[in-house]
């Protein structure tokens, strides 16, 4: 877990946000430019998802990030394609039981089916499964959900491979994740539709996660630290 929380992946992670404010700032610009008629081919791509219906969407939110799909490319245009219809709080309802179908779904698949294959994947990462504690698992489950920088495929597969029992692994990456998935959305539907306030909000919103993550994970590596000198002790 150390690898994934290193200074470097920080640095990395710092310029992949400043590029993702600078990208979302192009793409506010470009949309409301009317020369560069970036609005009409928009719409009908989203017309387009939007024809493929909220079943057939959300379902493939579902399975999709089980086998590398972004999680945050559903969460970006799902409000834009099905808030005009649906309405975003039935948006974000549809999204957050999609995420729980995943969550599942990457559970089973790490715990009972694909850990050989999973082991080999992350020996390629250079990481190990861990051999958890009891006491030390939901610990484990917050540490990998709030780390920066793990693709949120192999978040899952790591936590069902390890053995993480099914409840609190349920329970705990939902809230961690549902945290992330909304203001998301809303975020994704401000930005298409121009609205700049909202967009900020959402945007510091999704900052202030990543901080109180960054804060949590250097918590619970302190309190694991003391707790370990207090059993060598």
């Amino acid at each position: 877990m150390k690898r994934l929380l290193s200074a470097p992946r920080w640095l990395l992670l710092t310029a992949f946000a400043v590029s993702g404010l600078v990208a979302c700032g192009l793409i506010y610009w470009a949309l409301q430019t009317e020369g560069l008629q970036l609005r009409p081919a928009l719409d009908a791509v989203l017309a387009w998802l939007r024809g493929l219906g909220p079943l057939t969407f959300f379902t493939l939110m579902a399975l999709l990030p089980s086998v590398g799909a972004p999680l945050s490319i559903f969460t970006l245009i799902a409000g834009p394609v099905f808030a005009p219809t649906l309405g975003l709080p039935l948006v974000m309802a549809l999204a957050l039981v999609s995420l729980a179908a995943n969550i599942i779904l990457t559970y089973a698949l790490a715990r009972w089916v694909l850990r050989p294959w999973i082991a080999r994947l992350f020996a390629w990462q250079g990481l190990t499964i861990p051999v958890v504690a009891p006491d030390d698992q939901n610990s484990l489950i917050l540490l990998v959900r709030v780390a920066p920088g793990t693709p949120f495929m192999l978040q899952s597969y790591l936590l069902g491979a390890a053995g993480i029992p099914f409840v609190p692994y349920l329970i705990i990456s939902w809230v961690v994740n549902a945290l992330q998935v909304c203001p998301f959305i809303y975020f994704g539907d401000e930005l298409m539709q121009g609205q700049a306030k909202g967009a900020m909000f959402a945007l510091s919103m999704l900052v202030a996660l990543a901080v109180g993550a960054r804060l949590l994970c250097r918590y619970l590596q302190r309190k694991k630290a003391a707790t370990a000198d207090a059993s060598s002790a």
